[in-house]
């Protein structure tokens, strides 16, 4: 099961995000999923979850579709604080050897030491990138499982002190990770937008890491944090710039 979230996409971590804090996924259920489905069918691991007693059910529907097939609908959550704890430890594990590095990386993050955040996240990519990236479906250096697996490791590593959401609505458009302080007084807001190099637009990792700090600003991303009360001069912006294995971040 670790391995297939781990090397699940995208949408799969971001239901994963939502169930690490307390919140749900809605998604159809196969009562007859076989274990082999769970290869070839992403969607087969909430069937498997819920059978086997780490999901409940929160909320039902039976609904007739556009093509007028019959649907059924499940809202589902983690059943209780162990289980949360023990996917939260399946998340640790998914750095490794590199787990040292990892956490010292999110105290870089956290003091604003951005060469420290180049040394460590540049060691973690090279020792734990294709670990996300070799199942059935693999996205050919594509670095998306990648850093939404990173994503759901600062949201474990931080929890009790930010709340962390990913891929919403900001201003004019959707940033990648925001990290609300709970101290706001204290401590500072931060913005993470994510970039893949692209060689026909950009002559390198720098010219990446510039393209999304002015996405940032030009997508007004901080709106959201300032509408929470964290002062504007207290929002850190940073832009990871994605080459293969390699990473490159900058601050705005």
């Amino acid at each position: 099961m670790a391995k297939l979230i781990r090397e699940g996409s995208k949408e799969l971590k971001t239901s994963f995000e939502s169930l690490l804090q307390e919140k749900t996924v809605v998604t159809e259920i196969d009562e007859q999923v076989v274990y082999e489905q769970l290869e070839e069918d992403e969607q087969a691991v909430w069937s498997f979850l819920l059978a086997g007693g780490y999901l409940k059910v929160k909320k039902f529907r039976t609904y007739v579709s556009v093509y007028g097939e019959w649907k059924q609908e499940y809202e589902l959550g983690l059943v209780n604080f162990e289980v949360r704890t023990m996917f939260r430890n399946i998340v640790r594990k998914w750095f490794g050897a590199a787990t040292s590095t990892y956490n010292d990386f999110v105290k870089a993050l956290l003091s604003g030491d951005v060469d420290a955040m180049n040394e460590y996240m540049n060691h973690v990519a090279e020792m734990t990138f294709s670990s996300f990236d070799t199942g059935i479906r693999p996205s050919n250096a594509e670095p998306e499982r990648f850093y939404h697996g990173f994503v759901l490791g600062l949201l474990v590593e931080l929890a009790g002190k930010y709340v962390l959401t990913s891929n919403r609505e900001s201003g004019f458009g959707r940033y990648d990770v925001m990290l609300e302080p709970l101290k706001k007084d204290t401590d500072d807001g931060i913005i993470i937008e994510f970039k893949v190099f692209k060689p026909k637009k950009e002559k390198s990792l720098e010219d990446t890491v510039r393209a999304a700090l002015e996405q940032i600003e030009d997508k007004k991303y901080a709106s959201s944090l300032i509408a929470r009360g964290v002062p504007e001069k207290k929002i850190r912006k940073y832009g990871f710039a994605f080459r293969g294995q390699e990473v490159l971040i900058g601050e705005g």
